[in-house]
């Protein structure tokens, strides 16, 4: 039962990490090239930047992505994880691609391929080898 759980809980907050991450990447970048090149050292281009809508719903989004990825992390192996979620790496090209217009060379989608082809595998596998003693009130309650 605590298997089968596990292996919900991580498909779906895996999906999680992996839409947050592409849809911040996404918008950080559309904000990012109608604010134009930013290069000082005074702190206010960057906050207006900020301000910009695009950029202030990525920053949303990407801050949603560190604690999803926390949360996920806490309880399955980086070995999975990392893996797992660097699709992300695929669906943010295929966006910038389709979206933003960007060229994407033969030689990126073979790595974006391989990407995927890791991603699957690991998938596959169980997200957690470690094996945590429960909290010490599990303990204390089947005592």
């Amino acid at each position: 039962m605590r298997k089968h759980s596990l292996i919900w809980k991580t498909a779906v907050i895996s999906v999680v990490v992996i839409a947050t991450n592409v849809i911040g990447n996404y918008a950080l970048k559309r904000g990012l090239e109608q604010v134009g090149v930013v290069e000082t050292w005074s702190p206010l281009p960057y906050i207006r930047a900020f301000t910009h809508p695009w950029v202030a719903a990525g920053v949303t989004f990407m801050l949603a992505w560190l604690i999803s990825r926390l949360l996920l992390l806490s309880w399955a192996d980086l070995s999975y994880v990392l893996p797992v979620t660097s699709f992300s790496y695929v669906l943010s090209a295929i966006a910038g691609a389709l979206y933003l217009g960007e060229k994407v060379t033969w030689l990126q989608w073979a790595g974006i391929s391989a990407i995927t082809i890791g991603t699957a595998m690991v998938a596959f596998t169980f997200p957690e080898t470690v094996v945590l003693a429960p909290p010490e009130s599990e303990q204390e309650s089947e005592e």
